[in-house]
């Protein structure tokens, strides 16, 4: 079974992930990641690629497609937070290469390519004079 990581091994482990673009998860013990891609197509084939990947290590994300935006969380269930697998997972799902944006404001919502397109575009203000 796999063990919570020491905060030792969080030390040596997660700087790199940080710099990448993984954050700490504001609910529960886990790693968020927010990848914004040009398109739906793009997006698919991206999570095809986890889910092989995943599959390959026997670790599964929790995540959230929303049109052309992947949002994926790790934690290991079993253990009830961060595991060495998650940073395993992690580091495999980088090695991915993408054309995709990563959001690093994870404070704001995400807006899909499908919500931005039906946003009412902002009035253009009215002449001085």
């Amino acid at each position: 079974m796999a063990e919570i990581l020491s905060e030792e091994e969080r030390a040596a482990l997660l700087p790199a992930l940080e710099a990448t673009g993984w954050q700490a998860a504001p609910e529960g013990d886990a790693l968020r990641k927010v990848w914004k891609f040009r398109n739906f197509s793009q997006a698919w084939g991206f999570m095809a690629r986890v889910a092989l990947e995943a599959e390959k290590m026997d670790h599964h994300p929790d995540w959230r497609n929303s049109y052309n935006v992947v949002d994926i969380r790790l934690t290991t269930h079993s253990c009830g937070g961060l595991s060495v697998l998650d940073t395993e997972l992690a580091n495999c799902l980088d090695a991915i290469k993408t054309e995709a944006e990563i959001v690093l404001d994870l404070s704001r919502p995400i807006a899909c390519l499908c919500a931005e397109k039906a946003a009412p575009e902002a009035p253009e203000a009215p002449p001085e004079g």
